[in-house]
């Protein structure tokens, strides 16, 4: 199971009722494939950088998952077949999040490194 991130933005005139229904469908799909919901963050409404099927703002969800593969298909294809929905993006971020820990291990061990030359320095000088 991978992690992802799946953001889409549903038409402004969409009530908070059908945004919701539209966001436990979602939850629905995931869980059904055995993947797990990490986190539904609601953005809320915000301008588009370009306009979209006559509309320039639109209301922002986004959703973090453990999935497979399946699972992301399946997403994909009911938010391409949701009319309320405008755009959609997926993001595979686990391969990001590895290569940020490796960077961070590698600073760690360099401040580390660093920190025990200073303290070698320092005890000759105080004598």
């Amino acid at each position: 199971m991978r992690n992802y991130e799946i953001m889409f933005i549903v038409r402004p005139g969409s009530t908070e009722e059908e945004t919701d229904k539209l966001i436990t469908a979602m939850e629905g799909v995931v869980t059904s494939h055995k993947g797990e919901v990490i986190e539904v963050e609601k953005m809320g409404n915000k301008k588009l950088a370009y306009r979209i099927d006559k509309f320039d703002e639109g209301y922002y969800v986004l959703f973090k998952l453990k999935a497979g593969g399946e699972c992301v298909k399946e997403f994909e294809r009911r938010l391409r077949v949701a009319d309320s929905v405008v755009r959609y993006i997926t993001v595979r971020v686990d391969e990001d999040l590895k290569r940020v820990e490796k960077i961070r291990a590698a600073r760690l061990k360099k401040v580390k490194k660093k920190a025990s030359r200073k303290i070698g320095e320092a005890a000759p000088s105080a004598i």
